[in-house]
């Protein structure tokens, strides 16, 4: 399915979904964005037919009514958020693993700007809303390194594999061979951990320094994850062997939990705020990504990290 048929089929589902009502077809197809590029009323019922069998197919019970009862109104469209919501789950530890583990390539920051920005130009074209969770509608994977999705089917379909890999050291790029175990994303950065067959040991690998083809060498299912690992503890114990120092922050209580993830150590220091203690490889990379976390965030120490993050606080707010 293309990105712009996704991102249609999502819209539609935010119109029917979050409508007190049935939507007519003339205001889905004024008011959905991805309809706009029917030029006829002939294009625009072929793509919604096709759309609402999509819809149907993917188990979404798509609505078919009028608001009235006594008159022919023209029939609409809905979603009952009721008849959308999952019943409630009763999950073996299997299966919760494995939704936990998919969890972790959800990025409901991006789906919450999609969704907000449809439902403000429903209301804008008078559709009147209501309250309703949209999330779930579309989670999304946001991994830019194009090494992500060959190294992605080979953790799922355990095969071991061979890329050339530039270390942080090197100048040119070593062929490696690895029996991949997990791919985990850290301080905004992917990594894969696994086997590494040159050195015979455990390593971590960063997905943006595979300098070129990630090749198969194996037969899916020949690669065994022993139970113990645990790949992001590996990122994280090699994370912090590079460190340069460790930052003290205070961080407001109930946020910033990418940072206590990562923390060392957080201690209580009010009802508000915590001190957090994380380690750091770059002060300038490490205040670029503290500056995110905007007024949630003090830095107390050390003071090369503080003044980077004013330095990038100042220039978003146009100071000198």
């Amino acid at each position: 399915m293309s990105a712009r048929k996704t991102e249609r089929l999502m819209n539609l589902v935010i119109c029917l979904l979050a409508a007190r009502g049935y939507v007519s077809k003339e205001r889905i197809r004024r008011t959905v964005a991805g309809y706009e590029h029917c030029k006829t009323d002939e294009a625009f019922e072929r793509m919604f037919d096709r759309d609402k069998e999509e819809l149907r197919e993917m188990g979404i019970p798509l609505e078919v009514g009028t608001h009235s009862a006594w008159f022919e109104d023209e029939p609409g469209y809905r979603i009952r958020p009721n008849a959308y919501a999952l019943p409630d789950l009763d999950l073996e530890p299997d299966e919760a693993a494995v939704l936990s583990l998919a969890a972790r390539f959800w990025q409901h920051a991006s789906l919450a700007r999609a969704a907000s920005d449809a439902l403000l130009k429903l209301k804008a074209a008078g559709v009147e809303t209501g309250e309703v969770s949209l999330t779930g509608i579309e989670p999304r994977v946001t991994a830019g390194e194009p090494a992500f999705e060959p190294l992605w089917q080979a953790v799922r379909d355990r095969y071991p594999v061979t890329f050339p890999y530039r270390r942080a050291t090197a100048t040119e790029p070593q062929e490696r061979h690895v029996e991949p175990w997990g791919i985990v994303c850290w301080h905004g950065r992917w990594y894969l951990g696994g086997y590494d067959r040159d050195r015979q040991a455990p390593r971590v690998f960063r997905l943006d320094r595979v300098a070129g083809e990630v090749r198969p060498i194996g037969a899916p299912g020949s690669v065994r994850v022993p139970e113990e690992v645990n790949i992001r503890a590996m990122v994280v114990e090699t994370d912090d062997e590079r460190a340069r120092g460790q930052a003290r922050l205070r961080l407001r209580a109930g946020a910033g939990f990418p940072l206590r993830r990562s923390a060392a150590s957080v201690t209580p220091e009010s009802e508000e705020w915590d001190i957090v203690e994380v380690w750091y490889r770059d002060p300038e990379d490490f205040a670029q990504w503290l500056a995110t976390f905007g007024a949630d965030v003090v830095v107390l120490d050390p003071p090369e990290v503080r003044d980077a993050v004013i330095r990038r606080l100042k220039a978003v707010a146009g100071m000198p």
